[in-house]
């Protein structure tokens, strides 16, 4: 199904109104955590929690989001989803506990779980691939704007209207996303010709040999540079150089504009690349060990490693950003909703396990005696160390998935 460019643009801007505040609530955590901690006396892993409930959430409905996208459509699946989202942030404005809080945030991440894969299974029946890598860098770039405002303005309208105002306006919102997607999405085709439940399936998707090249490097790199940007660049900025919460507010809000000109880039870039031969496996080959290396050194730096290099490592990170319209491109259109919905699963099952883990990581190593700030640079080695034996598994890899991609290109 092929849309008009006026369309086209129509629905890439409903589907980016959507988007944002999906990625608004994904990061506010990092910067209310500082109220969290004095009003509920959250420790670090108990906060690693809060904000990885969302991705739990998240993650376990990638697998069933995936089917029903390709089998009932990316506008119908969109809209059930974002009731549940409205659901998940009245109850969060509701809560009157830690365990409260921590359910209804799940209940949002189930929510807003297809915010992104509705969209770019669409992309991947409607566009071009050159038209699916920019919809896809400017879809994140929506979202960086969406974490942007999780920032400076949340800090700016905590004193207003306090968090749990915060929750019901975001409520609002959600039920104004659903009345544009409503009105300005055309019905999929797939809405009107389900397609049968026997074609494909999952199971092609995990021994695909492209997806499974990918998938640890979007267990600890795509899910490490979103449980650092959602969450723990925050407590470092604080715990580890002293910051106060206006300042780490400030720190966050520089990063995540740095975050959204960079996809802003990509968008721009991506047809030129591609135009003189580049490939995104090409582009991660040489892109992904420049995050590694800022990684590894923040956890030198310490107290010294501020805004500015955590806002490189994120800026370098979006390498890793090529690889989710690779995966679409790599399977027949039938079978986009659930590749692209498992290596969605994959990506945020390590966001909750990393932000949760490096939690209990520094906790541990604080129970153990270890200073705050040895604490934050050991859970942070860890991760850079998980991170780069994922880029050798990528290389390692090589040869079978690029065969593989090319004899999909040839069919």
């Amino acid at each position: 199904m092929s849309l008009s460019r006026r369309t086209a643009a129509l629905v890439f801007l409903s589907f980016a109104f959507a988007y944002f505040p999906s990625a608004l609530v994904r990061g506010v955590v990092a910067t209310l955590a500082p109220a969290f901690s004095a009003e509920l006396q959250l420790s670090a892993s108990e906060l690693g929690l809060l904000a990885g409930a969302y991705f739990l959430g998240f993650a376990a409905m990638q697998l069933p989001l995936g089917s029903a996208l390709d089998r009932y459509g990316p506008k119908r699946v969109l809209l059930v989803f974002l009731a549940v989202a409205v659901v998940g942030c009245s109850a969060f404005a509701l809560a009157e506990s830690f365990l409260a809080l921590t359910v209804a945030r799940a209940l949002i991440g189930v929510g807003v779980s297809a915010c992104l894969m509705a969209p770019m299974t669409s992309f991947r029946r409607t566009f071009g691939p050159t038209a699916q890598m920019r919809a896809n860098s400017w879809m994140l770039m929506t979202g960086s704007l969406g974490l942007i405002a999780s920032t400076l303005p949340v800090q700016w309208l905590l004193p207003v209207v306090g968090w749990r105002g915060l929750f019901w306006g975001l409520a609002v919102l959600f039920v104004l996303v659903i009345v544009l997607i409503l009105r300005a999405v055309p019905p999929d085709r797939l809405e009107e010709e389900p397609l049968p439940a026997a074609v494909g399936g999952y199971g092609e998707v995990f021994r695909h040999p492209v997806f499974v090249r990918y998938l640890p490097m979007a267990f600890f790199q795509y899910g490490g540079l979103v449980a650092l940007q959602s969450l723990w660049i925050g407590p470092w900025l604080t715990r580890v150089c002293g910051w106060t919460p206006e300042e780490t507010a400030a720190g966050l809000f520089a990063i995540n504009v740095a975050m959204l000109l960079a996809f802003m880039a990509w968008g721009f870039v991506v047809p030129r690349l591609y135009a003189h031969g580049w490939t995104a496996h090409a582009l991660i080959a040489r892109g992904m060990p420049l995050p590694v290396i800022v990684l590894v050194l923040g956890v030198v730096l310490g107290p010294e490693a501020t805004v500015w290099v955590w806002g490189l490592f994120c800026v370098t990170s979006t390498f890793v950003s090529l690889s989710q319209p690779a995966i679409g491109q790599a399977f027949p259109a039938a079978l986009a909703g659930r590749a692209l919905s498992a290596y969605n699963l994959a990506i945020f099952a390590g966001v909750f396990a990393l932000q949760w883990s490096m939690g209990a990581v520094v906790d541990g190593l604080v129970a153990a005696g270890w200073s705050t700030v040895s604490a934050f640079q050991g859970a942070f080695a860890l991760l850079a160390v998980c991170c780069s034996l994922s880029y050798v598994w990528f290389l390692w890899r090589r040869e079978p998935a690029l065969a593989v991609t090319a004899a999909v290109t040839a069919k």
